[in-house]
Order: structure tokens, then C-alpha cells, then sequence
């Protein structure tokens, strides 16, 4: 029962990720988007690293390739290699201070969004802007408030 009650608690809260990340924004806020599935997904490693994954990652990266209409494959590539980091070090991770979380969110939200600007820029969608990384910052300056909130949800559905 507790294992159900946790996965359906975890996979609620991707649900949640991903319709924020479809959620329409005007043109002038588009660079402001938070990543919400990479975060969100980050948290969950962080949290039960052996209950969400690679597999978690790249399911979830493929189901953001639908609903976004890109390459299929690119979010799944993008948010396996950044699960994979996280999987490497999370437990130094959750030893980090605020300071030291915040530059690490960063840093692996500017992966995920260098690994799909890449992509693009190889079938030629890519800017040549650096405002591709500005979600990754907006991300992390989300970060300590999303960690609170999904701790206080898992501590508050017992998600073990």
C-alpha cells in the first residue's frame, strides 16, 4: 500500500512538471520559463534515489518530446544524462548547503538545456543567443523554494 501510495505521489507531481512546462507563456517571458521537469525530477532523485531513475528519466523525457513536438528522443537523451549525474553524486547533494545546491541546479539544468541546444543546432532549430541558459538560472533561484515544497509533500503523503 505504502509503495503505490508513493509512486502515485511521485508521479503526480511529474504530471504537474510537465503541464507547467506546456503551460503558454507570452513571447516576451518564454527565456523566463523555469525547467520544470528537470527540477522536479531532480528532486525526486535527490529525495528516493532508488525509487526514480534513468528509466523515470528517460520515460519522462520522451512523454516531454510529445507533448513539446520535438525530436523524439531529445528531452529523453537530455534528462537521462542529467539523472545520471545527479544518481552519481546525489548523496553529496543533500549534504550540500543552500549556496552549493543552488550552483549545482544550475549547473545541471545548463547541461539539460546545452544538450538540447546542441541537438537542435545540429537540424539547424538553435539560436545563436546564450539566452538558452536563462531558464537555467530562473530554475535554480526556484530550486530551494520547489525542494521545500516537494519535501513538505513528501513528508506529508509518508513517501518513503
Amino acid at each position: 500500500m505504502a509503495t503505490s501510495r508513493a509512486n502515485w505521489v511521485i508521479y503526480v507531481t511529474l504530471l504537474i512538471a510537465l503541464m507547467l512546462s506546456a503551460l503558454p507563456l507570452p513571447e516576451a517571458l518564454q527565456w523566463w520559463r523555469p525547467e520544470w521537469v528537470p527540477l522536479v525530477l531532480l528532486y525526486w532523485i535527490v529525495a528516493l534515489p532508488a525509487r526514480v531513475g534513468l528509466g523515470t528519466a528517460w520515460v519522462l523525457g520522451i512523454l516531454l518530446d510529445v507533448l513539446e513536438g520535438s525530436l523524439l528522443g531529445l528531452n529523453a537523451l537530455a534528462l537521462t544524462v542529467v539523472a545520471y549525474v545527479m544518481l552519481l553524486v546525489y548523496q553529496r547533494v543533500r549534504m550540500f548547503s543552500w549556496l552549493q545546491q543552488w550552483l549545482f541546479v544550475f549547473a545541471l539544468v545548463a547541461l539539460y538545456q546545452l544538450i538540447v541546444h546542441w541537438v537542435k543546432g545540429t537540424f539547424g532549430a538553435a539560436t545563436l543567443s546564450l539566452m538558452f541558459l536563462m531558464p537555467a538560472l530562473v530554475s535554480a533561484v526556484l530550486w530551494p523554494a520547489l525542494f521545500m515544497l516537494l519535501r513538505g509533500v513528501r513528508r506529508g503523503f509518508n513517501v518513503l
